[in-house]
Formats: structure tokens, C-alpha cells, sequence
């Protein structure tokens, strides 16, 4: 019988606590009941995956136990839907029990909590079998949401010290665990060490029980709660129980971190600081797309074409020094903003030139638009901090669409629709987002000072912001920049461009926080001193230990820019702004001289001296440190006058921004997670024993008409079946050339291993490998080049068919400098001789057939036997092998995608070398046929040509 109370009648209660205790069972008896019931009938069939089966591997992952298998799944499927009921009711009593007047963290957690269950039942209930993408969607938005509700729990939790006590161990062992199991889960799928699956696993079904665990601790609060629902101890009206989060804002509540989070919670107001930040985005987008547009005009000339003058679009700040143009632009800051997104128009001129023109003129206003806009809030410090932090989220924004988008910007001129650009949705966006950014702004046109006294050096704040823009272009446009910089070659040492690009912007918002929350410290020298460090560390070391470097340099620079750029922003807008952009041009065409040394104007002095570059890039950010340091030190956002600043609505504008971070953050880790490498590639004949193997100088992946050509480039390479290929001038990680890397796009899409070849600090054009074959070991290297430009080749040993193949990548020196291809040749030679194992030569040589370097290539130096020596008609692409049989060779027209054909050649391992006797098609067998897509017209402007057809060999 129900208990009576005085204020009315019961008709049931329970102890709150047995909704804690029924999750916990029903969701443990989920898991662990799939596992009894799958060991028990399947064991064999669970414990294997793509590599290895029992006894190399022996315990099944938490996937392979919950999958496709009857009656596991029923089993695991009838629990976790028992489930769902005290999951809400646990979510629905943890809000009840932490909501507080004027706080709206408790509504952002129990949101969270209803949007974890929902995506729990999407990823139970849709399996991979299922569909693959839904599935991962719904678990990689599970795995992310648990992160704002384990803090967002922590943070409300009541002062009950058991329970805080086991929820940090829970979720402390569950980000801890996160580490070993992405380890483990490397070495299984890039490494496919034997044994490793199995130890993931156990980190896989640990976290399971950590995150059930977790929430299992609410049973000590609930107890306190009787569903009838009646609080018999009063504390659910927000008194007489103040939470871990309340007793830190009572203890610190002079505090930033406190402050910025204790007001109210409005949607306009996120709305704003999206649409500031995406405003930020258009600019960056703007910025990083001059470059690749410009460089299309001196690739296509082979030297200097005069378009390279569009770089000082950016130097428009210089003329707000006018005062007239000054007061003009601020007034009008909304139409300079405006017409700034005409460069996001560019995709739709039809020739480069204009396309160029069209880009141009976007930088141009941009840089103006938002020197003024720094310039016009500098009164007012929490205006000022609003714009930089929409300035640097936009950085961060548009580094994570190019790590969704393949390290290509989907709104660039490059781009447009079948090439994969977003370009009308961009353009959209930004208009709206333009038009909201500028809705107001400190001044009216007016030179209105920024409070407080004005030290320091205007030339050596410019300085200071051409250092710190060309750091955050160089290094931090992309996440794949730096991790390229380190990279050395299989095996794998170090960070890979996917997953561990999240790291990259990971430091980046953690050193905006820095910048926000420390500005003394981001803007001191000490802090500086650790930058350089990390700096140097990047420039001179590879590996794990380089990469490290890297992130400490991009937390550094992330952190120095809030400071740098508000203290420029004291002065004249032409003396900082104005002279930094010229400056920051200086540091593009040096950066690009230390490759192009062969092709500019003094280009000899600077050769190969990336570290000269950051050694620059250094000191011109010290310039800002000197006349940042010389202000008064900075007053906290939280405090006026040595009291508390009583102005919530700059509190809240900065926690939207920390929202807009974490939002950001959260984007970048599930594109990691979605885009990691499922490497299970097989090549196209394996019945045959086959490998086709193909070489295509790609001429930096811009087309003809300046277009991105990744996709065009995918379809050819598809369509001819091509397991192995060398890929020429695809080097592309600087300013100029935007920043990307096609190998990304190509090895995903098309299921291949890829080696990028020597990285953009060696100072090359350019080489890289793919390969549906694992690739064992590679190594790069740089060719004797004593006068001309870098020659770089890869040494990659490639499992095929478990037999060991050499496959040599290589990029000869130019017809200009017939002594640097002369030891070239001898040095490649020697390579190809010393190795034991059958090899593949995929190259651009620079030799006419039987002449000169040719016959140290082909023959006893070397070893290796030309594909066909009968084509005479050849000058830059060559395919050379030895120890394998050759059955075919192919030369395909390359359209406009490129100034070079695509060469394939198909051998067949484990058979000894043939003839050069030429059979018909109709002797060979269909497996190693080339398609007959390409015969005759072909397609897409593809054709089989100089034969007119495949040639076979007997």
C-alpha cells in the first residue's frame, strides 16, 4: 500500500537509486551476456578479423561480440532496449537534481544525455553491416557527447565526496584508456601486428565499462531522491545543495574561467559568434586561395609570368593611413565586408585570368575589411577580443574543412561542383554571416584610442602580425602541414596526416585558450622562448619527437595572436597592418624561393634555407613581443579598476566563443575518426598474381583551366587498374600551392597505401607512392644536385603476393643541368643494382631512349631493362623492372588534367623476365588485359595513343 503524506495522497514511490541500479544491470547484462552467448556457440568466428584468427588472436572486440550473429545480437539488442526507459528516467532525475536558477549548464547536460541515448540506440540498432556510414555516424556522435557529459557531471556533481571520488576514477580510466586502445588499434590495422587486435579489444571492453560505470555512480544521489516523484530532503530547488561547480565559483569568483560561465545561455547569442567566426572562415578561405591561383600562371609558364604580382593584393591596410579612406571604410565597414566575399564569386569566371583577378580583389578588401574592423573596436577591449577570436576560430574553421575536404578548401576558385566545391552553400553563408559580423562596431568612423596609455613600436607590431600571419598560413592553414614536415617513411614513426591531424587543431584551440584566459603570459617572453623551441625542434628533428615540437609552436603561436594583434591594433592601421601584410608577402616569396631557387631571381642564395625562414618567422614575432611587452600589463577581461567587471554581457560573449571552440574541436575529432584508413586494400587481379604499375607527372593537381584535378585524376587511375603508382610534382604544402595534399583524396578513394616522398622541408617538387600493395619499407632520397634543383626518389619494398618487390619513385634534375643528371643517373643506378629483389623503376628522367644517361638507367650499372625499348618517342617518363615477368605497357593521353600522359606497365611476380616479342591481345589472358575503355576515342579525352593500343609481350 502506498505511503500517505500531510500534503497529499502517494499512490507508489521508490527510492530513486533503483534507476540507477536497473541502467546499470540492463546495460551490463547487454554486453556481457552478447559475450558469454558468442563465446559460448562462435567463439572461432568472433576472435577473427582481417589479418589474423585464433591462436594469433584470441578475445573478441566489443563489435565482433554485439554484430551480425544470432542469437548475440538478439541478446545484446533485447538489453540495451530494456535500457533505454531508466536511461531516460536517470538523464530526466540527474537534471532535477543539478538545475540551479540562472545556470544553464544543467539544460546543455541533460541535453547532451538525451542526445547520447538516441545516438546509442542509432549505432545498436543500425549495424555496419547495416550501413557502414550511419553507423559510424551515430557511434563516433556517441563517443564525442560523452565528452561534455562526463565533464558537464563533473562539474554539477553535489558535494558528496564518494561519489565525485568514483566518477573522476571512472572517468579518468576511460580517457585514459582511450590512449593504449588507439595504440593497439594502429598497430592491428597499419601495422597488422599479430596478437594486437586482441589487447585492443580488452581496452574496447574496458571503456564499456568504464562508461557504464559512470553513470552507475548516480545511484548514491538518487538515494536521496523517492520517485513519486517527492523530495523528502529539499534538495532539488537549487538550495542547501550546492554543487562541486557552485563551491569553485564561490571560492573564485573573481576568476575568469568562473565568471565567463556564470551567466544565462541565449541561442542569438551563439548564433552571433558562429556567424563571427564563419565570417573569420571567409577570410582565411579567401586568403589561403590567392596563392594556388597565382601559382597556376609561373607552372604553366615554367618561370616567371608576371601574375605572381597579385601576392600584394594584401597590402590594402596600407591605405587607411589616408585618413579620409580611413573614416570611409569604417563607416562602411558592412560594404567593404560585402564586397570582401566577391573572391568566394571566383569559381564562376570561366578563365584562370579572371578567376585570379576575381580572387584578387576578395584578399584585397578582406585584408582592409578586417584591419579596419581591429582598427574600429579597439576602444572597446571585449569588442576587440571578439573580432581576434572570430579571426582565429575562422583559421581553425577552415583548416577543418580541409581536413574534411581532403586538405582542398570546398569554397576555393579551385573548386566547384564536380570537383567536390561547396562553393554556392559558401557563398550563402558567408553573405549572411558578413551581415551579421558587421551589425555594429565600436566606432562610427571616428579614431576613437583604445583605453589606457599606447607604448610600444608601431613598425615592430607589424612586424609582429606579418611573422604571426605568415605562421598561421604556413604551418597551421593545414593539419597535414607539420605532420608532413616529420615524416621520414614506412614504417610508420611518427604521426600520420589521419588521425593525428586533429592534434594539430587541438593545440591550436588550446592555445587560443591560453591567449584568451593568459595574456601576459601568451605575449611574454618566456613564453616565446618555448615557441622557438618547439620551432626549432619542428625544422631540425622527424618523427614523434618533431612532431611534438609542432604542437608546442602551434600552441604558442595560437596563444601570441589575441596579444599581438590587439596591441597592433592601438596604433595606426597602416603602420601595422598595412606594413605587416607587406612584410608577411617578403616571407611568402622567400619561402617559396628556397625551392624555386632554380627558376627565380637570386634564387641560388636562399637555396634550400627553410631554416633561415623560421628563423625569420621568429624574429619577426619577437619584433611584436618587444612592443607588445612595452604596454602596461593587461588587465583581466573580469576586472575595471581593480574590481569586478560587472558587464555580463562580455562574460557571455566569451563563453559563446569557448562554445564555438569546443563545437569546432568536437568537428575536427569525429572527421578523424570517420576518415580513418581502413587499410583492407587489395589489389585489382590477384587470381593472376598481376601488378599494374603506373608513373604520372601530375603537375601540382591543377588542370589545365585551374581546376582542382584529384577527382579526374581518381577516375583515370580506376578505370586502368592501377596497383601501384608514382606520382611526380606533388608536393604542394606551401602558401602557394595552398597547402594540400592530393595523396590524401587519391589513397582513401581508391583504397591504396600512400608515401607522400620527401617532405616539404627538403626542399623538392616533389614524389610520392601509392600502392594497393602493404608497403614494408621506404626511404627516401635526395639525388646529388650540386647546381639545379632537388631531385628526390623513394626506395619503397612493397609486399606482393608475400613476395618482396622494390618499387623506385623517382624525379630527375632539368635539361639545364646535364652534370646534375649525370650523377643522378649513377646514383640511382647503383641503388637499383644493390637490391636483391625483383624491382619496378617508375621515373621522369630527362633522356632520349639509347642516348646518354639512358644506358647507365638501362643495363649492367643497374640492372634493370627498359619496359619497351622499341618506343623511341619518349623523353621524361620511363618504366624500368627487373625479375619480373612484363605482360603489358600502355601510354594514355592525360586530356587537360595535366602536361603529362599516365605510362602503365603489367607484370606478373614470381615468374621469371620474357622477351621483348610482341603477341596479340587475344593470346593473353583477360586478367592481365588493359581495359578496352580507352581504345579507340576513348573516354573523357583518354585515349590508348603514340600505339594506338596496349602492346603485349610473349
Amino acid at each position: 500500500m502506498a505511503p500517505k503524506f500531510k500534503d497529499g495522497e502517494v499512490v507508489a514511490s521508490f527510492n530513486g537509486s533503483w534507476i540507477s541500479w536497473t541502467h546499470t544491470i540492463m546495460a551490463y547484462c547487454a554486453f556481457v551476456g552478447a559475450l558469454i552467448v558468442g563465446l559460448s556457440l562462435h567463439y572461432h568466428k568472433i576472435v577473427q578479423n582481417e589479418h589474423y584468427g585464433y591462436p594469433d588472436e584470441w578475445f573478441p572486440s566489443v563489435s565482433s561480440t554485439i554484430g551480425d550473429r544470432y542469437p548475440e545480437r538478439s541478446v545484446f539488442m533485447l538489453f540495451i532496449a530494456l535500457t533505454s526507459g531508466p536511461r531516460f528516467a536517470l538523464v530526466g532525475l540527474w537534471y532535477i537534481l543539478t538545475r540551479r536558477p540562472n545556470s544553464s549548464l544543467p539544460k546543455f547536460v541533460a541535453g547532451v544525455g538525451v542526445f547520447r541515448t538516441l545516438t546509442c540506440g542509432g549505432w545498436t540498432y543500425v549495424t555496419s553491416t547495416d550501413d557502414h556510414d550511419w553507423h559510424d555516424i551515430f557511434m563516433i556522435s556517441y563517443l564525442v557527447a560523452t565528452i561534455p557529459w562526463t565533464f558537464g557531471c563533473l562539474a554539477l556533481s553535489p558535494r558528496n565526496p564518494q561519489a565525485l571520488k568514483y566518477r573522476k576514477y571512472f572517468s579518468g580510466g576511460f580517457y585514459a584508456t582511450i590512449i593504449p586502445l588507439i595504440y593497439f588499434f594502429i598497430q592491428h590495422k597499419v601495422h597488422r601486428v599479430a596478437g594486437a587486435y586482441t589487447i585492443y579489444s580488452f581496452f574496447e571492453w574496458a571503456l564499456v565499462l568504464l562508461d557504464v560505470g559512470f553513470d552507475a555512480v548516480t545511484f548514491i544521489e538518487f538515494s536521496n531522491l523517492e520517485v513519486v516523484i517527492k523530495d523528502v530532503r529539499g534538495i532539488t530547488r537549487g538550495s542547501g545543495n550546492k554543487s562541486v561547480a557552485d563551491a569553485v565559483l564561490e571560492k573564485e569568483k573573481d576568476k575568469e574561467v568562473g565568471l565567463v560561465f556564470a551567466g544565462g545561455f541565449s541561442w542569438f547569442g551563439l548564433i552571433d559568434t558562429l556567424a563571427d567566426v564563419y565570417s573569420g572562415f571567409a577570410f582565411w578561405s579567401s586568403l589561403t586561395a590567392l596563392g594556388v591561383c597565382v601559382w597556376y600562371f609561373p607552372l604553366w609558364h615554367m618561370g616567371i609570368s608576371g601574375y605572381e604580382a597579385m601576392v600584394m593584393c594584401t597590402i590594402s591596410p596600407l591605405f587607411l593611413g589616408i585618413k579620409s579612406i580611413r573614416f570611409l571604410v569604417v563607416r562602411n565597414i558592412r560594404v567593404v565586408h560585402l564586397l570582401s566575399l566577391t573572391g568566394l564569386l571566383a569559381w564562376l569566371a570561366k578563365t584562370p585570368e579572371n578567376r585570379l583577378f576575381t580572387a584578387g580583389f576578395g584578399v584585397w578588401m578582406s585584408c582592409l575589411a578586417w584591419a579596419a574592423t581591429f582598427y574600429a573596436e579597439r576602444s572597446q577591449p571585449h569588442r576587440l577580443e571578439a573580432r581576434i577570436s572570430a579571426f582565429c576560430l575562422g583559421l581553425l574553421a577552415s583548416s577543418i574543412a580541409k581536413f574534411a575536404f581532403y586538405t582542398n578548401n570546398p569554397i576555393w576558385p579551385i573548386m566547384h561542383g564536380p570537383n567536390g566545391g561547396w562553393n554556392k552553400t559558401g557563398l550563402v553563408l558567408a553573405i549572411l554571416a558578413s551581415v551579421r559580423f558587421t551589425r555594429s562596431t565600436a566606432s562610427s568612423g571616428a579614431d576613437m584610442p583604445a583605453p589606457g596609455p599606447t607604448k610600444g613600436s608601431a613598425p615592430l607590431a607589424g612586424l609582429g602580425v606579418a611573422g604571426l600571419l605568415f605562421a598561421m598560413h604556413s604551418l597551421l592553414s593545414d593539419s597535414s602541414t607539420m605532420i608532413l614536415w616529420v615524416w621520414e617513411g614506412y614504417p610508420v614513426r611518427g604521426p600520420l596526416s589521419v588521425p593525428h591531424g586533429a592534434w594539430t587543431m587541438l593545440a591550436m584551440g588550446i592555445g587560443l585558450m591560453i591567449g584568451l584566459f593568459a595574456p601576459n603570459l601568451s605575449r611574454g617572453w618566456a613564453f616565446f622562448g618555448v615557441g622557438s623551441i618547439g620551432c626549432a625542434v619542428l625544422t631540425t628533428s622527424s618523427h614523434w619527437f618533431g612532431y611534438y615540437g609542432a604542437l608546442v609552436f602551434t600552441v604558442y603561436i595560437m596563444a601570441a595572436a589575441p596579444s599581438l594583434i590587439s596591441n597592433a591594433a592601438r596604433h595606426s592601421p597602416a603602420s601595422t597592418f598595412g606594413l605587416g601584410f607587406l612584410a608577411y608577402n617578403f616571407m611568402v616569396l622567400f619561402h617559396v624561393w628556397v625551392v624555386a631557387y632554380a627558376f627565380v631571381p637570386g634564387g641560388p642564395l636562399v637555396r634550400e634555407h627553410t631554416d633561415w625562414v623560421q628563423t625569420s618567422m621568429m624574429l619577426l614575432i619577437a619584433c611584436g613581443v618587444f612592443s607588445a611587452t612595452a604596454q602596461p600589463p593587461i588587465q583581466s577581461l573580469t576586472r575595471y579598476k581593480g574590481k569586478p567587471n560587472v558587464n555580463p554581457a562580455a562574460r557571455r560573449q566569451r563563453s559563446y566563443y569557448l562554445y564555438a571552440l569546443a563545437l569546432l574541436e568536437l568537428l575536427a575529432l569525429a572527421i578523424a575518426y570517420l576518415r580513418f584508413p581502413s587499410y583492407n586494400y587489395t589489389p585489382y587481379h590477384p587470381e593472376e598474381k598481376s601488378v599494374t604499375a603506373g608513373i604520372w607527372t601530375i603537375h601540382f593537381s591543377l588542370d589545365n583551366d585551374m581546376w582542382s584535378s584529384e577527382h579526374r585524376m581518381r577516375d583515370l587511375i580506376k578505370e586502368m587498374e592501377v596497383d601501384v603508382i608514382g606520382l611526380l610534382e606533388s608536393d604542394l604544402q606551401r602558401i602557394i600551392m595552398g597547402n594540400r595534399d592530393t595523396t590524401q583524396f587519391l589513397a582513401e578513394d581508391l583504397g591504396m597505401y600512400v608515401d607522400y616522398g620527401p617532405g616539404p622541408n627538403k626542399h623538392t617538387w616533389g614524389s610520392a607512392l601509392l600502392s594497393k600493395f602493404p608497403i614494408v619499407n621506404s626511404t627516401h632520397h635526395l639525388l646529388p644536385s650540386p647546381v639545379g634543383e632537388l631531385a628526390p626518389a623513394i626506395h619503397a619494398t612493397l609486399d606482393m603476393y608475400g613476395r618482396y618487390v622494390d618499387v623506385f619513385v623517382f624525379h630527375s634534375g632539368q635539361e639545364e643541368d646535364p652534370e646534375d643528371r649525370r650523377l643522378q643517373s649513377e646514383y640511382l643506378a647503383q641503388l637499383m643494382k644493390d637490391t636483391p629483389r625483383p624491382a619496378i623503376l617508375l621515373s621522369y628522367l630527362v633522356v632520349k631512349p639509347g642516348e646518354g644517361n639512358y644506358k647507365t638507367y638501362v643495363g649492367d650499372k643497374s640492372g634493370m631493362r627498359d619496359i619497351d625499348p622499341s618506343d623511341w618517342d619518349r623523353w621524361c617518363e620511363y618504366i624500368l623492372f627487373k625479375g619480373l615477368r612484363r605482360t603489358g605497357y600502355a601510354r594514355v593521353s592525360r586530356s587537360t588534367i595535366t602536361d603529362t600522359e599516365l605510362q602503365v606497365g603489367k607484370f606478373v611476380v614470381d615468374q621469371p623476365e620474357n622477351s621483348n616479342d610482341l603477341i596479340p591481345e587475344d593470346q593473353v589472358p583477360p586478367g592481365l588485359r588493359f581495359p578496352a575503355l580507352f581504345r579507340g576515342q576513348g573516354v573523357r579525352g583518354h585515349a590508348y595513343h603514340v600505339f594506338n593500343e596496349p602492346r603485349y609481350y610473349a
